[in-house]
């Protein structure tokens, strides 16, 4: 999903840019620094990231990093944070289209948009989830809770098309999606993504028409 991705359908006029300001309120140096947390997670993976790699994204000293967060954990969980704020965003930006399929199909075209960085790195919320899911202190029940917001919203655009499936159907889409960015990624083929997509809007358009 990508939750992180910019999310543009042309059709429906339909575009998310980025998170909104943190919930704590402070700006500057603080959302600087979870932007860019974000970003070299996704790149280089939270293991592999050092709080001098995430200064270094920010171009904030490393001293000044402790000033608002004590441990890499911290940065980990408001990384999370804002995978949550951007997906309000997102569903938000989405929900002012007046068709469920339409909702639908512009989160995919948003994820096709996205494919060359898919190949590059992968999805940027499957994949940060992916590696939290082997830690058992907390942050791995809080990235589940974003990717069930996902899937709760996925659910509702099927259910206003009428379906009594709809929750096994934002399932199978959800998946599709995590499924074609790790292969997109294992092969650094977007190309792969942008026929997978195309098939994806194409039985939304069936389902819509059922």
């Amino acid at each position: 999903m990508s939750i992180l991705s910019q999310v543009t359908d042309s059709d429906a006029g339909v575009t998310a840019e980025g998170a909104r300001p943190s919930r704590s309120g402070r700006g500057g140096k603080r959302e600087r620094l979870v932007r860019a947390a974000v970003q070299v997670f996704h790149e280089q993976g939270v293991e592999k990231t050092t709080l001098g790699d995430i200064a270094r994204a920010a171009e904030v000293p490393l001293g000044n990093v402790y000033y608002y967060f004590k441990a890499k954990d911290q940065l980990v969980e408001a990384a999370v944070d804002a995978h949550c704020e951007q997906l309000d965003t997102l569903t938000a930006r989405l929900d002012t289209v007046p068709d469920p399929a339409a909702r639908l199909k512009a989160l995919v075209a948003g994820w096709v948009d996205q494919r060359e960085t898919a190949a590059r790195f992968g999805c940027p919320f499957g994949t940060l989830v992916t590696e939290l899911d082997k830690r058992d202190d907390g942050l791995d029940r809080d990235a589940a809770k974003v990717m069930r917001a996902l899937l709760d919203w996925v659910e509702s655009q099927f259910a206003q098309l009428g379906r009594p499936d709809a929750a096994d159907l934002a399932v199978e889409l959800v998946a599709a999606y995590q499924g074609m960015s790790l292969l997109t990624n294992t092969l650094r083929d977007p190309g792969l993504m942008a026929a997978q997509g195309a098939r994806l809007t194409s039985w939304i358009d069936g389902i819509a028409e059922q």
